[in-house]
């Protein structure tokens, strides 16, 4: 078979636009073929499922350790980062809290947060109008993920804005990645000096980062970055999955009988709705020898952009994929990533998840939604503000 070099795509994936209403270009990206160019970012792109689930279970091919995102200056400041490294650095910073986010430990967690959840739930529903994501999707992982791992209370109203910004910190050289660098900087000095030792809470997630150092495990070095991946990476799949979440029953009530009919269900529309609105748009990886993907070539070198939310929305694997639907088998997504950099969390975010609609089930008959805000960044995609009435049995 011939090699053909990749078809170009003239297209700009990051004005307000594309990042408001991304998927008429995720059509073209697939359409294009398996993978395509995007000269306007010096880029490869993969849209299809197939190509991208094949290419994030082959790390040795497709390489983290030369960054994430689109741009020197991020993939310099997140260098050593969990998420931009390769065995056996991988595997060495991931262990340290792979007994804290194992099944069994996701499990001893259930019973606190299924409670935190239902008196959430309970307080917003007694009120009768609230904000999904302010009031709902936002608090509830957060006061989670930063109990785990064991922040001080100070400092905390200003976690999400950081979030925020690391990720878009990773799209291409602009005037909103320009924005987004600082607020970065800002978030490693914070943990740096209020997330250290003496001031997380005993028996911490945060307490068992500096403990591995300790013992020799990570390099001393490595604490803050990997302290700052799981505050970052911890909130906003939950948080936008849960604002989805609401938003897609109110536009869908019958999807929403059908789960408050059987519970069994809300496993499966959990991942319909990461698979119909996936909250990260793309990581990038690089090639680390020339690839043929189906008789592309895709030179050593290339930086790939994984489209994530494309690939979850492609026709070739999912049938009418527009089609919000509770009893598609949607587990295949790869909204939290496939293989070895598979979301290391996604277990906690999904009993997260889980627990808020077991929760909103008992005591919510319809959802009624205003206009839907939506926030721009560069890679994850999601909501700002979601006005909800709900109506009770």
């Amino acid at each position: 078979m011939t090699n053909h070099p990749a078809p170009a795509l003239d297209i700009d994936l990051f004005t307000d636009e594309a990042m408001l209403d991304p998927w008429p270009l995720y059509q073209r990206i697939r359409d294009a073929g398996p993978v395509c160019y995007l000269p306007r970012l010096g880029v490869h792109a993969m849209g299809r499922h197939a190509q991208v689930r094949a290419a994030l279970g082959d790390w040795e091919t497709y390489s983290s350790a030369g960054g994430i995102g689109l741009n020197d200056v991020a993939n310099e400041a997140t260098r050593g980062l969990i998420i931009a490294t390769d065995p056996p650095e991988h595997d060495r910073l991931r262990g340290v809290l792979a007994e804290r986010l194992s099944p069994r430990e996701i499990r001893r967690l259930g019973e606190d947060i299924r409670r935190r959840a239902a008196e959430l739930v309970g307080q917003l529903v007694d009120r009768g109008s609230f904000d999904t994501v302010t009031d709902l999707a936002q608090g509830f992982p957060l006061s989670i993920v930063l109990d785990l791992i064991g922040l001080p209370q100070d400092g905390r109203d200003k976690v999400l804005t950081w979030a925020d910004a690391a990720f878009s910190a990773s799209g291409p050289e602009g005037p909103r990645t320009d924005a987004a660098l600082p607020l970065l900087e800002d978030q490693m000095v914070y943990l740096a000096t209020r997330a250290t030792p003496d001031q997380l809470a005993p028996g911490s997630m945060g307490r068992a980062i500096y403990e591995a150092a300790e013992a020799g495990k990570i390099d001393p070095a490595s604490c803050v970055p990997l302290m700052s991946a799981y505050v970052t990476a911890g909130l906003d799949t939950t948080i936008n999955a849960i604002s989805n979440a609401v938003w897609y029953f109110a536009e869908h009530p019958e999807q929403w009988d059908a789960v408050r009919a059987d519970r069994a269900l809300i496993p499966g529309a959990f991942n319909e709705i990461l698979r119909i609105e996936s909250p990260v748009q793309f990581f990038c990886r690089v090639t680390t020898r020339d690839v043929d993907v189906e008789g592309t070539l895709l030179p050593e070198g290339s930086r790939v952009m994984m489209m994530y939310a494309s690939a979850n929305r492609d026709e070739r694997r999912w049938a009418d994929p527009t089609r919000f639907d509770v009893r598609r088998d949607a587990a295949e997504h790869v909204a939290f990533g496939y293989g070895m950099h598979g979301c290391a969390g996604q277990g906690l975010a999904r009993l997260e998840g889980h627990s808020i609609l077991e929760a909103l089930a008992d005591r919510v008959v319809r959802f009624e939604t205003g206009t839907p805000q939506r926030r721009i960044n560069q890679l994850i995609r999601g909501l700002s503000a979601l006005p909800t009435t709900v109506h009770t049995a």
